[in-house]
């Protein structure tokens, strides 16, 4: 199993999320940018929220040894959004995600976050590739994805979803 968090940036932190992180997580996924570009997780109340938690990232580090992660500011530890790596049954390799507050956005942490998850998933993990997943209309979520480096690969249609997401990728590790 690779290394326990946290990951540092010159001004973030990133923590696997607990429980106590509930309050945070409503306020995140409820945020209608969030159900508009990512979607309606079921997060209702506090209970809901750590349910969410428990069965989402909390089950993905137990099974992968990563999952979607608290980014806070290393100055006063202020959750401001989550970035981490998901593993889906529909992708051939893990993605990254991520998601902030609006009062966060727009300050280079989504890009910041970004760079330190995928070296994580490069030195740590060993993942020849991340992939990404983005609504076709979030522009501003797919400038971070190629600020990142990862390259468009076209369209395409996940199980069970009425639209396309656009897919990119990192370059493949050479052997």
């Amino acid at each position: 199993m690779p290394p326990t968090l946290p990951i540092q940036t010159e001004r973030l932190l990133l923590r696997e999320l607990t429980p106590a992180d509930a309050p945070f997580i409503l306020e995140l996924v409820t945020d209608p940018a969030f159900l508009q570009n990512i979607g309606d997780r079921g997060v209702r109340d506090l209970d809901t929220a750590a349910r969410y938690i428990a069965d989402g990232p909390a089950a993905s580090y137990a099974r992968n040894g990563f999952g979607l992660w608290r980014v806070e500011l290393r100055d006063g530890g202020e959750p401001i959004g989550m970035c981490g790596l998901l593993r889906r049954d529909a992708l051939p390799a893990p993605d990254i995600g991520y998601a902030y507050l609006p009062r966060h956005r727009a300050r280079g942490y989504a890009q910041e976050a970004g760079a330190a998850v995928l070296r994580y998933a490069r030195d740590v993990l060993a993942l020849p590739r991340v992939l990404a997943i983005v609504h076709p209309a979030n522009a501003a979520s797919i400038r971070v994805l190629e600020r990142l480096g990862l390259r468009d690969e076209g369209t395409m249609r996940m199980n069970g979803e009425s639209h396309d997401v656009r897919l990119f990728a990192t370059a493949p590790v050479a052997d």
